[in-house]
């Protein structure tokens, strides 16, 4: 971009010396500034004609930054100007501010870099910027000590003063400088305030470009900015150093974040200060290999070194890297290819570590095992051996009782052929307890992790399990209790038939006890299969696809969350939540309902074949009948049976009944319209036959809906 354009306008390209001295003549002052004053009038003003040796003399100090006899600095101004007491024709004095501008243009890149060269923070990448434009300078210095050599040589053959330079030739020695200068003087007007990878950057934009001698002055200065940061990337992918003290590098660290916590928040990608020719997906390649390492080092206890690290034994290969640097990711070359190299080796050997050493698998497979009940026998077993630890107060529980009980379920079930290292984490936990809880509410099963695994299994995936498993932990409490009543029911079927009475009450329990069952059948279904086993198989066939910690990260988080919203355990699924867990209640009152039938009909029985047997044993010693006061308790007991105890279990069951037939139809009423396609498929499993008129109470609700113009 020429001097005085906006930021962001493109450069004017250049090509030869005429449109060099062209473009300087219509070139506008840089960054606003007047670099002079134009002389007004072209003769007889005060003073002593002006000779064009002590012009050639006083532009030649002026192209150092000082200021002579006749053209001096205005520091209020800025600028170079003419002294308006000397005489010279407006031609000449038009030549010299145009002169006069490569020393400005050298004054404001002396005190850039200057300033910049003391500040210790600029970096190490703004201290090799300001060492590039040093260099430019010297070379600018040659120049000036050619021209001082030519001025005070002889006159030529032609006989010209000034020992053969004049303001013409000065000109056409000015004009490739004037170039450089110009474009180097923009250049640092645009990174004033630039450190690190912003300001490679600034270069980076600066160096696309068509005019060659540009191109190969920005080339150069990228090559010096880009040192520091190869020296910085090196360090982080070999080494897993972050020599950044003035934070110039990509990778942020945070100081304040503990080791156990490395691989998620120690580390960062700095965006800000990305160079634009390293893209992002390298960039976080980058960061990758640098957290491996590190997380290998602090957390694993592994110092193996790979030995990817290249030789460089000379500055020409050290200039190489940091063209490789630039060019090999914009240009699918070098750096590309052994970033990935090195980004595969290192993630590899890190997984390796987690799989081998410690066992990341293993304990992927014990939580499906343990928390999210895949060991059967184990839980069916462990149930049998809580029944009655369970059903006390909460507040009643003791928790090495409860660990003494796993203790004895895992040795009588195949749990104990887990490796001892698994069964040693498998511990019990006690939720908060809250007003008239049982063990049942706040029991749950607990699985200790430490080490590097605590990064895949942090606090908020444990929580998860926690979560998980009491929904499933109830889910499966109630089909154990339907169980139960079925074989109860199955039990009791002919010792019964001695009630007549209770054959249509019993009816009546097993046609609801076997609507439970099969609601009961279908969610175990649909957890179990639809969301369990098919999230789980996707889970391994990531984690054995994983080429770096963070994608088997990633695919536990989705594994865990897939089986949250499935299981209704989001906040978008509260409504449902809410439902099923009172068909869960509704389930457990029925069971109190049964036992409380099954207690009073063993009750009657029992009276009864006591009055038989007592019967019979009168008959054999010659005795008839009973007393008058047996057989008026014997009546007094039927007839309170008959009439209060069997009504008020009727009413209950019929209560029961209504109630549970009400919840479901509410529980499928919302799944049917609910966005997941699993779920609106179990609402279709659970009434397959259109038992529940669900279809009805849509169309009710839809036409409320429309009479009240609320859209469903």
């Amino acid at each position: 971009a020429a001097p005085g354009q906006p930021q962001g306008s493109p450069a004017p390209q250049h090509s030869g010396a005429g449109a060099v001295q062209s473009s300087a003549r219509a070139r506008p002052p840089l960054a606003g500034h007047v670099l002079f004053e134009p002389f007004e009038g072209t003769a007889n003003v005060q003073g002593a004609v002006v000779c064009e040796a002590a012009l050639v003399r006083d532009l030649i100090f002026v192209f150092q930054g000082i200021s002579g006899v006749l053209v001096k600095f205005n520091d209020k101004a800025d600028a170079f100007r003419v002294d308006p007491k000397a005489c010279m024709p407006a031609p000449i004095q038009d030549q010299v501010h145009k002169l006069s501008e490569l020393g400005w243009l050298y004054k404001r890149l002396r005190r850039f870099v200057d300033d910049h060269s003391k500040i210790m923070s600029y970096g190490l990448v703004g201290q090799s910027f300001c060492a590039a434009l040093s260099h430019e300078l010297t070379e600018y210095y040659r120049l000036i000590a050619v021209l001082e050599r030519q001025q005070v040589q002889p006159e030529d053959v032609d006989g010209l003063a000034g020992g053969g330079l004049t303001l013409t030739r000065l000109r056409v020695w000015a004009m490739e400088p004037m170039k450089k200068l110009t474009v180097l003087a923009w250049l640092v007007s645009q990174c004033q305030d630039l450190e690190g990878g912003r300001l490679a950057g600034v270069v980076y934009t600066f160096s696309h470009t068509s005019d060659p001698e540009v191109l190969s002055l920005m080339k150069y200065l990228l090559i010096q900015v880009a040192l520091p940061l190869r020296h910085f990337l090196d360090a982080w992918i070999y080494d897993g150093e972050l020599e950044d003290r003035f934070h110039e590098f990509f990778v942020a660290e945070d100081v304040s974040v503990p080791v156990s916590h490395l691989w998620v928040a120690k580390y960062s990608l700095r965006k800000s200060v990305l160079p634009p020719f390293i893209p992002q997906e390298v960039a976080e390649k980058i960061l990758l290999i640098g957290k491996s390492i590190n997380f290998l080092r602090h957390l694993c206890n592994d110092r193996t070194q790979l030995g990817l690290r290249p030789k460089r034994l000379s500055v020409d290969h050290e200039v190489s890297a940091a063209v490789e640097l630039i060019e090999g990711c914009t240009m699918g070359g070098g750096l590309s290819a052994s970033v990935e190299s090195v980004y595969y080796k290192t993630s590899q050997h890190l997984l390796d570590i987690l799989q081998n050493q410690y066992k990341l698998t293993d304990h992927l497979k014990a939580m499906r095992r343990y928390l999210l009940l895949g060991q059967g026998d184990f839980i069916r077993h462990l149930m049998d051996l809580l029944l009655e630890e369970l059903a006390r107060p909460a507040t009643t529980l003791f928790l090495h009782n409860l660990v003494g009980t796993l203790d004895v379920a895992v040795r009588a079930t195949n749990a104990q052929f887990d490796e001892p290292d698994t069964l040693e984490r498998l511990d019990v936990k006690l939720l908060e307890v809250s007003p008239g809880d049982v063990g049942w509410d706040v029991f749950s099963l607990d699985y200790h992790v430490d080490g590097p695994i605590c990064t895949v299994f942090d606090e908020r995936s444990m929580n998860r399990y926690l979560r998980i498993f009491n929904f499933l932990w109830r889910a499966k409490r109630m089909s154990y209790i339907l169980s139960a009543l079925w074989r109860a029911q199955m039990t009791c079927r002919f010792q019964l038939r001695a009630i007549p009475e209770l054959k249509a009450l019993f009816h009546k329990a097993h046609l609801l006890s076997s609507r439970m069952i099969h609601f009961m059948q279908q969610m175990e279904y649909y957890i179990n299969f639809e969301v369990l086993e098919c999230t789980w198989a996707e889970l391994e066939k990531k984690v054995d696809a994983a080429k770096d910690l963070d994608e088997v990260i990633s695919a536990h988080n989705i594994f865990l969350e897939d089986v949250t919203v499935r299981c209704l355990l989001t906040g978008s699924s509260q409504e449902l939540l809410t439902k099923l867990r009172a068909i869960f209640d509704e389930i457990v009152r029925f069971q109190s309902v049964m036992n409380q039938l099954h207690q009073s009909a063993d009750d009657e029985i029992n009276a009864r074949r006591y009055q038989e047997k007592l019967l019979a044993e009168r008959s054999k010693k010659g005795n008839w009948g009973l007393t008058a006061v047996e057989a008026a308790a014997a009546e007094e007991r039927t007839t309170a049976y008959m009439k209060q105890t069997l009504p008020k279990l009727r009413s209950e069951l019929t209560i029961r009944t209504q109630t549970f037939e009400d919840m479901v139809k509410e529980f499928l009423s919302l799944l049917s319209k609910h966005t997941d396609l699993s779920l609106r498929s179990l609402s279709f499993r659970l009434n397959f036959s259109d038992y529940y008129p669900i279809k009805v109470m849509r169309q009710s609700m839809g036409h409320r809906a429309r009479s009240a113009h609320i859209p469903l």
